[in-house]
């Protein structure tokens, strides 16, 4: 095409020229010349950009050489454009009726966490509307505390159970979803009928435990006057002693229910009573030291004299807990160890054993209720399964949590976490 171009000008120059040399003046002829052929050139253009901009209207122009070959790639560019167009169309009007169908809220967030786009059922559940709501933040919209923490923070593999404001019989689990460059999802998904079963499960379990306390107390009564009985027949003497056992274990389970249930069922934070958290292990390492089945080493270091704002009680459980687990699952020739210590974030105790170790898989789970990692050796040595959902609850109420390590064959660390605001300084506690 460009040959055929430059062939053409030249053709039309030479004519000129030949013009120039039959009728003087020569210069004149190929201007003229020259002139002709710009002339046609901006008459092409015209026509190009005629077409380009009332594309819709008219048909391209029939125009020939290096200017035909123009046009021709334009109109496979806009045929491959509009086949790109109508599949981006066709997907899209997929997707949207994809993620209407979905029986979970989608809310696609911007990086300054805005709403770009939201499906029905998000509506229906968060009461958005369309296109109100569109370019707001979401947090300006969910107004709860809770679910701002959630937004600016790090961790979102587990999902946030809120009740909008506005339904107090709804419950929502909200869990972000990043993606790209600084965008997420934000699904919602409604957990009604989860926690209502939930707090059904709850309400049965705390009163079946109620119920059991006096029969169990009754039961043991008589088991201990017939176990101190001189009169009894001595075969007796190993069935009695084997019930004494098992109503104690029976004792022991109602007793960490109910504390866990009231752990569960008490809103809020736990009060901000001053804890001598030094003296309370003192006492834990001596009641440790004077169990007979215990390690050959319990340990104690107590690397700062800093309490805690708290409920004694709930700290003391938790506390308990951990000791107990790992004195019970650390061999007669192992080391148990309690350290308590401090920074400016906070404050930290950990149980430090060399027992048998956990799995890795099983270390998500530990703090479930009832969940064994070793049923039969933890129904053995008497665990109900319990003791670190309470630990759980109890730190939570104290706004701490606990990190679980440990190594299968060498030993675990339990470590409680708890916030500088929780922490009552040694001149604080001196001073009250």
């Amino acid at each position: 095409m460009w040959t055929f171009a430059l062939a053409r000008l030249a053709g039309i120059l030479l004519a000129g020229l030949c013009l120039g040399l039959l009728f003087p003046p020569l210069w004149l002829w190929v201007l003229l010349a020259a002139c002709l052929y710009l002339a046609w050139q901006l008459l092409n253009l015209y026509r190009l950009d005629r077409w380009l901009r009332r594309r819709s209207q008219l048909d391209p122009p029939a125009i020939g050489g290096i200017w035909g070959d123009i046009i021709s790639q334009v109109v496979r560019l806009h045929r491959r454009k509009q086949f790109h167009k109508q599949r981006l169309v066709q997907i899209f009007r997929e997707l949207r009726r994809s993620t209407a169908a979905l029986p979970d809220g989608v809310i696609v967030l911007s990086g300054q966490h805005e709403i770009v786009w939201f499906n029905r059922r998000a509506a229906r559940l968060l009461g958005l509307r369309r296109p109100i709501d569109i370019g707001l933040r979401i947090d300006n919209l969910i107004r709860s505390p809770e679910f701002v923490r959630y937004l600016h923070g790090e961790d979102f593999a587990t999902p946030l159970v809120i009740r909008p404001p506005l339904e107090t019989d709804l419950y929502l689990a909200l869990q972000l979803v990043p993606y790209g460059a600084g965008q997420s999802l934000l699904l919602a998904r409604d957990v009604t009928r989860q926690m209502r079963l939930e707090a059904m499960r709850k309400d049965f379990v705390a009163n079946a435990s109620h119920e059991l306390r006096t029969p169990l107390t009754v039961i043991s009564g008589y088991l201990d006057t017939l176990a101190e009985d001189p009169g009894i027949d001595q075969g007796w003497a190993g069935p009695i002693r084997d019930m004494r056992a098992q109503a104690q274990r029976m004792n022991a389970i109602v007793t960490d229910l109910l504390e866990l249930s009231r752990l569960e069922s008490t809103d809020g934070e736990a009060p901000r009573d001053a804890i001598d958290v030094p003296r309370m292990l003192e006492r834990l390492h001596r009641d440790a030291l004077a169990k007979g089945d215990r390690p050959h080493r319990v340990l104690l270091e107590l690397e700062c004299e800093d309490g805690l704002f708290g409920a004694p009680h709930e700290i003391e459980s938790a506390f308990t807990n951990l000791l107990v687990n790992g004195l019970k699952y650390t061999l007669s020739d192992g080391t148990v160890r309690m350290r308590w210590w401090s920074d400016e974030e906070g404050a930290y105790f950990s149980v430090i054993d060399t027992g048998i170790g956990i799995p890795a898989e099983h270390i998500p789970r530990l703090t479930e209720r009832f969940y064994r990692v070793d049923a039969g050796r933890s129904r053995g040595e008497g665990g109900s399964g319990l003791g670190l959902a309470i630990v759980k609850h109890a730190l939570q109420r104290h706004g701490g949590w606990l990190d679980v390590r440990s190594v299968e064959g060498k030993g675990s660390t339990f470590t409680c976490h708890f916030p500088a605001l929780r922490i009552c300084r040694v001149d604080v506690a001196a001073s009250a």
